[in-house]
């Protein structure tokens, strides 16, 4: 596609019943697609891909100068037109949030959970908060103020979790519930799974239906970008809830694993006609 090329496919559905937020469009494109070219990619062209997500041209310009700030891309010249490039901040990042969506922890439980106690002097509350959020990441649910919680062994998380702050005082260990119905009062404690399970239930109502092989028949690529894109940013949200516990403690139809396998295969379905629609962009 040359520079001054305007994108002509029609696009279905063309308001769909949820705003996209730029930000997360465009970590969503590197992430899935324009990473994998290994070149920059020029303005002009990003600013296309966008218009299908209904984003304006200022808005795009706003948003990526302010992420070039932030230290998440690089940019370069080739007469007046603007090409960026991802930083290696940015490149770790995707590798990281690639990582815990599509992680599964399927391996057996030996019964033991990695506890951490943690102490944060009162003057760092900003560093208790993004603490709480680093340890809910990593699957860790909350028992108590100062006490985090996992099944499996979550150890490694939790060391590199705590050279992160060197602000706050981590104790890490191993203990074991007396019980199978203690294990269970645990994780009634620590996790909100009725929430969570009804989430799940609502994610696989609003996607399932495209597994259908005539329900993804419909779809031309510009659709299945849409399809592809909303898909993941609305089951992003799920691993900082989930702490994908082992299935003896996990509730009677519990529909996680559900939700993910209609995410993982959905995501593989619509590949090649979203790959299709982004490379008409560059």
């Amino acid at each position: 596609m040359s520079e001054t090329t305007t994108p002509t496919q029609t696009i279905s559905p063309a308001t769909p019943p949820w705003s996209w937020k730029p930000r997360a469009v465009i970590f969503d494109l590197f992430g899935d697609y324009l990473r994998y070219t290994g070149q920059g990619v020029r303005l002009a062209h990003l600013t296309a891909l966008l218009s299908l997500f209904s984003i304006e041209p200022a808005t795009v310009r706003m948003n990526l100068s302010r992420l070039r700030r932030e230290g998440w891309f690089t940019t370069t010249k080739d007469g007046r037109e603007t090409i960026y490039w991802m930083t290696p901040k940015l490149v770790d990042l995707l590798d990281e949030g690639r990582e815990k969506i599509f992680a599964r922890t399927d391996e057996s439980w030996d019964s033991r959970w990695t506890m951490v106690i943690y102490q944060v002097p009162e003057s760092e509350r900003a560093v208790r908060e993004m603490l709480k959020k680093s340890l809910a990441w990593a699957g860790f649910g909350q028992l108590s103020p100062s006490t985090w919680v996992a099944t499996h062994d979550r150890a490694q998380a939790a060391n590199a979790i705590s050279a992160q702050y060197p602000a706050a005082r981590f104790d890490i260990l191993w203990c074991e519930a007396m019980s199978e119905e203690q294990s269970l009062d645990l994780v009634r404690r620590c996790w909100d799974l009725d929430s969570l399970a009804e989430d799940y239930r609502a994610y696989i109502d609003e996607f399932g239906h495209l597994l259908v092989p005539s329900e993804l028949a419909t779809l031309d690529p510009p659709a299945a970008l849409l399809a592809r894109t909303h898909l993941t940013q609305s089951f992003r949200r799920f691993p900082f809830r989930d702490p994908q516990l082992p299935t003896v403690l996990e509730p009677v139809g519990w529909p996680g694993r559900t939700a993910f396998d209609t995410f993982e295969r959905l995501h593989a379905a619509l590949a090649e006609q979203a790959e299709s629609c982004v490379s008409s962009f560059m």
